[in-house]
């Protein structure tokens, strides 16, 4: 059948079947515009572990997903497929972080890590292994994209979507990176670790086509980035208790939007770590912090990008930590049919 003569066929009302795509659809991976990559990655997590698990629960949750959405509309039929979980990948991620809660523990005895050749050898086989996967995803990413697909990961902790970050960069020369998080992640090497996910955008201000990094929810970082914010002639940061002051002054939502729109260049990448969300939403996150957005706002935010006719180049989400209660992972399913919705819009 033609994707056409299947949009005709399938019935959004009905239930998802147990061999459905993401969201109950009934694409191929070659009848979808959009892909879904997913990293089960959480290594150098340096609080709570678990978000490796992400992308196979959020898969299950977004079965409960209604297609009809007032926001974005009919997109879903420019079809939508997520890829299997690199067994591989998952298998390299326990390996290494057994690896990395050695090194962590060294640490937190107050000993430095050079003056221990072991621990040393160990801290540099865990950033040789993170590289190597930054490159698979870089590989695997780029080579979606050069077949037009349009592509969305789905990590994992936030370390996992440089890899595309750098993709993106071999296939547009600038753009800008919309950052939605607690979390500065702006620290370099932390703990050590090169790529740890406290060091994503640090890392991402490296790739010369990342033109600006716009921040937005920010309520937890450290001295070193701060002065990065401040210092940084690329990065715009948006402080959570900004914005809440500026709101209970008076301040609308509708023009916080705006400024920080407009400071965004024309392409735009955006970049969700979900504990940006108020943690009532994520609790079980791999860092939660007080404070942060609610679900309405973030989504009222990425109308307003595509009323003012961004391009969006991609998107990852990312520190959805699965738990008993699956509500993690049914907030995750739905911020990324948002994202999804406006990436296809």
């Amino acid at each position: 059948m033609t994707k056409e003569e299947i949009i005709q066929n399938f019935n959004p009302n009905n239930v998802a079947t147990k061999n459905a795509q993401i969201f109950g659809l009934p694409f191929t991976q070659e009848q979808s515009d959009l892909i879904i990559f997913p990293v089960s990655w959480d290594a150098t997590v340096s609080y709570r572990a678990g978000t490796h698990k992400a992308p196979e629960a959020v898969f299950e949750a977004s079965m409960q997903v209604d297609l009809l959405d007032k926001t974005f509309h009919d997109f879903w039929k420019k079809g939508i497929f997520m890829l299997p979980v690199s067994e591989m990948w998952q298998k390299k991620n326990q390996e290494t972080r057994k690896k990395c809660e050695s090194v962590i523990r060294h640490l937190e005895k107050g000993k430095p890590i050079k003056k221990d050749s072991a621990v040393y050898k160990t801290l540099q086989e865990v950033n040789e292994t993170t590289e190597s996967l930054h490159q698979w995803v870089e590989n695997e990413t780029l080579s979606l994209l050069k077949k037009g697909k349009k592509v969305g990961l789905l990590g994992g902790d936030h370390s996992t979507p440089l890899g595309f970050i750098r993709a993106l960069g071999k296939i547009h020369d600038s753009f800008g990176i919309l950052q939605i998080d607690a979390h500065a992640d702006l620290r370099k090497a932390y703990e050590g670790f090169t790529y740890s996910h406290a060091s994503v955008m640090y890392n991402a201000l490296l790739i010369p086509q990342v033109s600006k990094l716009v921040q937005i929810g920010i309520r937890d970082f450290c001295l070193e980035e701060f002065n990065i914010i401040q210092e940084h002639e690329r990065v715009t940061t948006f402080f959570d208790e900004d914005i809440k002051a500026g709101l209970y002054q008076g301040r609308t939502w509708s023009e916080y939007c705006d400024a920080i729109i407009q400071e965004l260049p024309e392409k735009v990448y955006i970049s969700f770590d979900i504990d940006g969300l108020n943690p009532v939403l994520c609790p079980n996150t791999g860092t939660p912090v007080t404070g942060g957005f609610e679900f309405e706002q973030i989504v009222f935010l990425l109308k307003k990008l595509k009323d003012a006719q961004k391009t969006i180049i991609g998107f990852d989400l990312n520190e959805v930590a699965p738990s008993k209660s699956e509500w993690d992972a049914i907030v995750g399913a739905r911020v990324l049919f948002k994202l999804c919705g406006l990436l296809l819009s």
